[in-house]
Formats: structure tokens, C-alpha cells, sequence
């Protein structure tokens, strides 16, 4: 039994040896695997594992499903930042607002003196903490082809550094091809898991060797984390559809505070199109306003502590701030080429 509240159980090894992994530690995963490989069925115990062990205050989801039928079964969960996304524009407005999101931890933590989100959570309970944010991506092919290299840049640049504020990231493809795994991706991810694939290109591709294209499918895998020069052959687990449902069930029957979504998929709608955020606002965004006014520099934190509120519901309301003064500054800068114009 591990001691992280990111432990995953990955399957058995050869001699029957349970092996298990650290999220914290990896700290993203990239899964590759032909279609019946047992590709979602890992992507699925990844999920399981982590809701055994962490209530909403300490983990949220934000799941991406291209395929629209593969993390249905998580649909409802307190964990989620967001309903399942299925839309692929939708899913690139959600890593560019993770993106954002980094910025605002850090921002958050360096105001806390934090180095890491284990020494900014040290102490707080409840909506004080910061929540680990685990992005689960199911099909990378999809946004590949839709989004290529800005989809690229987000995903290498949370990889690089979302780890120290609790962002991490599981993702995977049935396409481990040089166009959908790139090389700037594959730095970025060294932890990997390859099941079954049909060719020893896309084993090189995904793990830098070949083997892969020999598996047996069904769960039979080679994981290579970060510590090892060559990946290990094990069995990966199973976890049925009842156990998930119950698993589902229970977190969905329990009474507790309701957390505020993260972010809304109206909100993502609105900007893909283009459209201005018109949203309902928060009850406390005018106060918040009038915070921003006295004060140069405002951050999550600060709003926390002011307005006696937890980190969700502060984090929305930084993001809609942030966004109101980009805006703001927009129309400034128009106004005064306006007035150049006229003299």
C-alpha cells in the first residue's frame, strides 16, 4: 500500500508481483494502444483508483471524450471540474483555460511561499486546499487533427511545469503515429504505457523500441516509467462496468457542500465561438471588483482570505477578473489609436 493519494494500480508482473505507480511522481502519463488492447479499461482504473482515494476537495477531473462514449460512466461524479467534454473546440477552449490556470496557482502559491502544492496545502482543510487537477484525455488523435500545434504547445507547456502546482495529465491515443505523438510530446511524457499495436513503427514511436506489436492484447502491456532504461511487461488490471457504477454510485449519493464547477461548458461554447462571456455572474463579483480597484495586485489567495471563500469558487472569480481587465485594457488602447486618428 502506497502512501500518495495519487497511487494507481497498474496490473501484475510476470511472477504475479502487484505493480503500482505514483501520479505525483510520474508525473503524466501517455497510453497508447490499438482498439480492443485495453487502452480505456486502464484509462478507467486510473480514474477508479484515484476516486478511491480522494474526495472533491483534494482531486477534480477534467474529462475529455472525443469518442463520447468511453468516460460516459464517470458522468455525474462530484470529482468533475467540468461535465465530460465530447466536443473537440470545446476541449481546446479547456486546455487553454488549464493553462490559465497554471499561472493562476502559481501566482497563488508564490503569494503563499509554497514551493510545491503539498507545501501550500500543508495545514489547510476543507475549500481552503488547492485541489490536485488531473486532465484526462481519451483520444489525442481527435485534437491533433483539429487543434495540431496549438494543442501541441498547451500539452508540453502544462507538462513542463503544471506538476509543482498538482496539474497532471493522463492521456491517450489508439494512433501512436509521429503526427499525433510528436517528438516535442514524447519528451515531455516519460512515463508511457503501450498495449497491443499493429506495427513496430508505432512500438518505436510510443516507447522508443520495438515489442509492442507482439503483445497479446487484453490488458498485456509494457509500462516504462520514468527510473527504468527499458519498460516491464505486466498484466494490466481490470476493472468491470458494475464496479465502476458502484463506484460512481456511492460518490453521487453522498451529502456534502456542492463545489462549484471549475469551469462551464457554456462558458467554452461562448469562447470558441468568439462570443462574448455573459454568464450569470457570482454573488460576490462586484465586492471583488471593488477589491481589484484599491489594490494593484490581486490573486486567488488574496480574494480567499478577503472574501472568506475557497479556493474553487476564488479561482472562478480571479478568472472572470482577469478577463474583465484584459478587456478593459483592450478598450483603452482602441480608444487612443481613436483619438490619433481624429487630431
Amino acid at each position: 500500500k502506497m502512501k500518495t493519494k495519487l497511487a494507481l494500480a497498474l496490473g501484475e508482473g510476470a511472477g504475479g508481483e502487484p505493480v503500482s505507480g505514483d501520479l505525483a511522481k510520474m508525473p503524466h502519463l501517455l497510453i497508447a494502444g490499438a482498439t480492443g488492447s485495453g487502452k480505456t479499461v486502464c484509462l478507467n482504473t486510473v480514474i477508479c483508483c484515484l476516486l478511491l482515494n480522494n474526495t472533491p476537495n483534494e482531486v477534480r477531473f477534467i474529462m475529455i471524450d472525443p469518442k463520447r462514449v468511453e468516460l460516459t460512466s464517470f458522468k455525474g461524479i462530484p470529482h468533475l471540474a467540468a461535465p465530460v467534454i465530447v466536443e473537440t473546440d470545446k476541449a481546446i477552449e479547456a486546455l487553454r483555460w488549464l493553462g490559465r490556470e497554471m499561472n493562476t496557482r502559481y501566482q497563488t502559491m508564490a503569494e503563499a511561499r509554497a514551493r510545491n502544492i503539498e507545501g501550500f496545502n500543508k495545514g489547510r482543510e476543507g475549500t481552503d486546499r488547492m485541489p490536485y487537477l488531473v486532465l484526462v484525455i481519451d483520444e489525442l488523435a481527435d485534437l491533433m487533427m483539429t487543434g495540431g500545434d496549438e494543442v501541441e504547445q498547451i500539452l508540453c507547456r502544462l507538462a513542463q511545469l503544471a506538476r509543482a502546482v498538482g496539474i497532471h495529465l493522463v492521456v491517450a491515443t489508439q494512433r501512436p503515429s509521429v503526427d499525433v505523438i510528436t517528438g516535442l510530446i514524447k519528451a515531455n511524457f516519460p512515463t508511457r504505457i503501450s498495449f497491443a499495436v499493429t506495427s513496430q513503427v508505432d512500438s518505436r514511436t510510443i516507447l522508443d523500441i520495438a515489442g509492442a506489436e507482439k503483445l497479446l492484447g487484453s490488458g498485456d502491456m509494457l509500462y516504462l516509467p520514468t527510473d527504468a532504461s527499458k519498460p516491464k511487461r505486466i498484466q494490466g488490471c481490470y476493472v468491470s462496468d458494475p464496479e465502476t457504477d458502484r463506484l460512481v454510485f456511492f460518490w453521487n449519493n453522498q451529502h456534502r457542500e456542492e463545489l462549484v464547477p471549475l469551469l462551464k461548458l457554456d462558458e467554452l461554447a461562448r469562447a470558441a465561438a468568439g462570443k462574448k462571456d455573459d454568464v450569470a455572474e457570482d454573488s460576490l463579483m462586484e465586492t471583488a471588483r471593488e477589491l481589484a480597484r484599491e489594490h494593484d495586485n490581486i490573486s486567488t489567495s488574496f480574494l480567499q482570505r478577503r472574501l472568506r471563500i475557497g479556493y474553487p469558487r476564488a479561482a472562478r472569480i480571479m478568472d472572470q477578473l482577469s478577463q474583465e481587465m484584459e478587456e478593459w485594457d483592450i478598450r483603452e488602447v482602441e480608444d487612443e489609436l481613436d483619438d490619433d486618428d481624429f487630431e
